[in-house]
């Protein structure tokens, strides 16, 4: 073990070994063509749709009925003191963020139960009139949302700098920011999910946070924060950022990736412009640890190199 390495270890914080690498962000989101979010109060534990006041049964169904057909689902809760019961209905909301069929719906459920007559296929597909027939208690939400993960049984990183954040902004924007389960890359905390855009974002303080809550309102991302648009795979999420990097592109919608190959990837701007993008994964050095407690391991990290102009379509 070198020295750097004991000395990373000896920090603790799976997020401050991150920031000490400087570890790059891009590549790390979810991968999910759109989200399903619903309010549980209450404790959640690591596992939040099965270990939670949510009935386990239903949390592992949906959960698994989300992941087939390429959705995340997750709980959210109102910022603060986390009674065990909701005084009202549950606070849902269904995001499409494929560009062109990128929205938000959202509405109150009496039980989260009522989700199972969701049409999880039509989200996926980015049917907005079918899934709202599915649950007509849905309706389209025309501000986006952010998601800031506190799941600390998952990650002691998410509770010690998610929740901090979490109250300031919901104060700055109220009604617009909630406490999130598992959202990935806790070794980027504090980090959040924007809704309909479908971006994770990392490392976020209270102005970055509202910087891209800001530009959501403008149709457009904040690149510093961005680990990558959920609709994209993780070699796209690279492209994607790599191109914006290049270009200084912040419109949301702008940019598509419209193809892979083992070693590039092809991302085309709504005006006809394309690059093609060298994306490759290399070793981590020196390892280190996925999440707070775990032994460092030879993780892989995706990065962008040559990015060159490509036909234009």
């Amino acid at each position: 073990m070198t020295a750097r390495t004991a000395a990373l270890d000896s920090a603790g914080l799976c997020s401050a070994i991150c920031r000490e690498l400087d570890e790059p962000m891009p590549g790390t989101a979810v991968v999910a063509a759109g989200w399903v979010v619903v309010e549980q109060p209450g404790p959640w534990g690591r596992k939040a749709p099965t270990q939670s006041h949510l009935d386990p049964d239903f949390g592992a169904k949906i959960d698994a009925d989300c992941k087939k057909v390429d959705l995340r689902f997750g709980l959210i809760r109102s910022p603060g003191k986390h009674a065990d019961a909701v005084p009202r209905a549950h606070q849902v909301y269904v995001a499409s963020t494929a560009p062109g069929r990128t929205w938000l719906l959202g509405g109150c459920v009496d039980e989260p139960a009522a989700l199972a007559s969701l049409d999880l296929d039509a989200v996926s597909r980015g049917d907005l009139d079918a899934v709202r027939a599915s649950l007509p208690e849905l309706s389209p939400v025309t501000q986006p949302v952010l998601l800031i993960c506190t799941n600390g049984k998952r990650d002691e990183c998410c509770a010690l700098f998610g929740r901090p954040l979490v109250t300031a902004m919901a104060a700055v924007a109220p009604g617009r920011v909630w406490e999130s389960s598992h959202l990935s890359g806790h070794r980027f905390s504090p980090t959040a999910a924007l809704l309909p855009a479908g971006t994770l974002h990392g490392r976020l303080t209270v102005e970055s946070a509202t910087a891209v809550l800001a530009a959501a309102d403008r149709g457009e991302t904040v690149i510093d924060t961005l680990r990558g648009r959920s609709t994209w795979t993780k070699r796209g999420q690279v492209a994607d950022i790599a191109v914006r990097d290049l270009s200084g592109e912040v419109a949301l919608e702008a940019l598509s990736v419209i193809a892979e190959d083992l070693e590039t990837v092809t991302v085309r701007h709504t005006d006809g412009r394309t690059w093609i993008v060298d994306v490759a994964a290399e070793p981590a050095d020196p390892p280190r640890p996925e999440s707070c407690g775990k032994e460092p391991y030879d993780m892989s990290i995706l990065r962008a190199g040559t990015v060159r102009s490509g036909a234009h379509r």
